[in-house]
C-alpha cells in the first residue's frame, strides 16, 4: 500500500537528503522546474533526469540521461512522467538503492507500486512533495531537529 498518512508522507520526506527527479525540465512553464527549484531551496540535492535534454543543466544541476549514471545515494526517485512510464523507472530505483519511489500528483501505477515496496522501498502515489512540504509545515533540511 502506497504510504497516505502525514506521518509516513513526512518521514518519507524528513529522511531523504537527495532527490532524482525523473522528466525534470528546463522549461520554465513546467511544473517539474518549479518543484525542482522548491525542493533545492528546501535544502535538498536535487538530480534531474531527462533523456531529451542530457547534458544540459537545470537549476545549477548537470542534467542525467538515467538514474543509474547518477552515481551517487539517491533517497527518493520523483517521478513526473505518465503512469504508463512508470514500471521501468522503478525497476531502476530498486537497481540503484533508492529508498522511496515518489509518484507525482496524477501518476499512478499499482503494480510498480506493489513491486517496489517488496523490494524494500517506500512509496507515495499521486502525490507533490511540494505541496506536502507546505501542508505538513516541514522545516528544510539541516533545520529539522
Amino acid at each position: 500500500m502506497p504510504l497516505s498518512r502525514d506521518e509516513d508522507i513526512a518521514e518519507v520526506l524528513q529522511g531523504a537528503r537527495t532527490i532524482a527527479l525523473v522528466g525534470a525540465s528546463d522549461r520554465p512553464d513546467r511544473a517539474s522546474y518549479g518543484v525542482m527549484k522548491f525542493l533545492q531551496n528546501q535544502g535538498y540535492r536535487v538530480f534531474p533526469v531527462n533523456p531529451r535534454i542530457t547534458g544540459e543543466h537545470v537549476h545549477g544541476e548537470y542534467v542525467w540521461r538515467e538514474l543509474a549514471q547518477i552515481g551517487e545515494q539517491i533517497d527518493i526517485v520523483d517521478i513526473f512522467m505518465k503512469s504508463e512510464t512508470v514500471g521501468p523507472i522503478v525497476d531502476d530505483a530498486i537497481a540503484v538503492g533508492a529508498k522511496a519511489v515518489w509518484m507525482q500528483l496524477g501518476v499512478v501505477d499499482e503494480a510498480a507500486a506493489a513491486k517496489a515496496e517488496a523490494a524494500g522501498l517506500k512509496v507515495v502515489m499521486d502525490h507533490c512533495p511540494k505541496i506536502e512540504i507546505a501542508r505538513l509545515g516541514l522545516k528544510p533540511v539541516g533545520e529539522q531537529a
